[in-house]
């Protein structure tokens, strides 16, 4: 996952093409089965820009910790090893706009592919910094197993590599795992509960830098209107093992609760035509961050 552990890097490919084989093969599994006549027409996969606009206050002495903040967490641990000696008093509270441009396939309804690019602007209180790609990252989204009107609900893996760029002294390697279990209540999946966990695992490019692991458990539930507006709550605990910097702490150790709502509106098929996410975490003061969700679809299906 890192510059110095490029094993995971590796793993994390080979896992992606693993599960892509396994669906190329299922599919033509499936094609087999079809009564006698023309063969089914395989439908192409969704193929669009994963776009997300972030909006987000960080609280003085922290990073951009969260949900699925592996792109602008990584932005601030960056600034973290490389200005950490010459910040008095630790982290300065922040201000931070970061857009992730993911290219994501949906090869199925079981396995989504992506990787991109990421770009933020902090104001730290001096003004906001220019624009600039600040990350890239690849993942793969799978559902190990899928409810389908039985009693073991649906569990899914995320994994994501999130590198900060320039590759130079200080910077970051994120690896960001999320298993959620979804149990569906009616045979249309169109509510049910949730619980899951994140944790993410940061190596910095640096000996005098270091940042612990970040877990998060949580539950929640979610429900779509016959309108295909769909809204999903999650509450959970997140637990911060804090990071140093030559000795120096930047960030305290913490764990706090966190909240996280999505608004979504899909389409018949649940394919996400608009999102918005609302998340405060305590670390321990509230951080508060917003983002919008605008897929831009080049195939949908």
């Amino acid at each position: 996952m890192s510059h110095h552990r490029p094993s995971r890097l590796q793993a994390l490919r080979a896992a992606a093409t693993g599960l892509l084989c396994l669906e190329v093969s299922a599919g033509a599994a499936s094609a087999a089965d079809e009564e006698e006549g023309g063969p089914a027409k395989p439908a192409a996969p969704n193929i669009y820009l994963d776009l997300r606009t972030s909006y987000a206050t960080i609280p003085a002495g922290t990073l951009g910790l969260g949900f699925g903040n592996t792109s602008l967490s990584a932005a601030f641990e960056a600034v973290a090893a490389r200005r950490g000696a010459t910040l008095p008093g630790g982290l300065p509270a922040a201000k931070s706009i970061a857009v992730d441009l993911p290219l994501t396939v949906d090869v199925s309804d079981r396995v989504s592919l992506y990787g991109g690019v990421s770009g933020s602007t902090i104001d730290a209180g001096g003004g906001w910094s220019s624009f600039d790609i600040t990350s890239w990252n690849i993942g793969v989204q799978a559902d190990l197993h899928q409810q389908n009107g039985g009693r073991i609900p649906t569990i899914t893996l995320q994994s994501t590599l999130t590198q900060s760029v320039p590759n130079e002294p200080g910077m970051t390697n994120s690896f960001n795992n999320i298993l959620e279990f979804d149990y569906a209540l009616d045979e249309d999946e169109t509510r049910g509960w949730l619980a899951g966990m994140q944790h993410t695992t940061t190596i910095i490019a640096s000996p005098l830098a270091s940042i612990r692991p970040n877990t998060i458990l949580y539950a929640g539930g979610y429900y779509q209107w016959p309108s295909n507006w769909k809204f999903t709550g999650r509450l959970g605990m997140q637990s911060f093992g804090g990071a140093q910097f030559a000795g120096r702490t930047l960030a305290e150790a913490f764990t706090q609760p966190i909240l996280r709502l999505d608004l979504d509106r899909m389409d018949d098929n649940d394919n996400r035509l608009f999102g918005i996410t609302a998340q405060i975490a305590w670390m321990p003061k509230p951080s508060y961050q917003v983002t919008l969700r605008t897929p831009l679809y080049a195939v949908r299906n």
